[in-house]
């Protein structure tokens, strides 16, 4: 599968299993990815999993990792402080996607409007209810079930690539926790 081919990714924030998923992902359909983790037993194992076609590397590191020159076209981050230091290397007509449970309206909507002028989406997923390792005891969301990382992945993928007339939403991926 070659969906994102020719596309450099970063996802930075907390290593966290949706980064990965998302990581996962963008590595299988081509493009390029820079992934960040804090340990270094993290970044060897995460390293592992995807291959050669990503690198995983420290958040600090990020910049020097790019390399001068390279612009990235999808960015993914838990939230706009970790987004803004990448913002100048992002690709005019690219794309952010927040990834926090709670990424706040305000704060995506802002960011929207500064990036407009550039043709950059800036849209958020707000996962809720997600499976994590040693979790217990959640109540469950209206459709019974806990959701997966690759669920909040493939929402955060289509908010990225695929809704190209979308920007400024927040999209939850809760099982229906945060209807009305």
């Amino acid at each position: 599968m070659t969906k994102y081919a020719g596309r450099t990714a970063v996802v930075v924030g907390e290593a966290t299993a949706i980064g990965l998923a998302v990581a996962k992902r963008l590595v299988e359909g081509g493009a390029h990815v820079v992934l960040t983790a804090r340990s270094t037993k993290e970044r060897e194992r995460l390293g592992g999993e995807l291959g050669s076609a990503a690198r995983v590397v420290a958040p600090s590191d990020v910049t020097a990792c790019l390399g001068p020159g390279v612009v990235v076209d999808l960015l993914f981050a838990d939230v706009v402080a970790t987004a803004r230091p990448l913002l100048p290397r992002l690709r005019d007509g690219g794309a952010v996607v927040l990834m926090t449970p709670a990424p706040s309206p305000a704060a995506v909507h802002a960011l929207a409007d500064e990036l407009v002028s550039r043709g950059i989406r800036v849209n958020a997923v707000a996962p809720g209810c997600i499976e994590a390792p040693g979790g217990n005891g959640v109540p469950l969301p209206p459709l019974g079930r806990l959701g997966a990382a690759e669920e909040v992945a493939r929402a955060a993928l289509f908010l990225a690539t695929d809704a190209t007339f979308t920007t400024g939403a927040r999209l939850p991926v809760d099982g229906g926790l945060s209807r009305p």
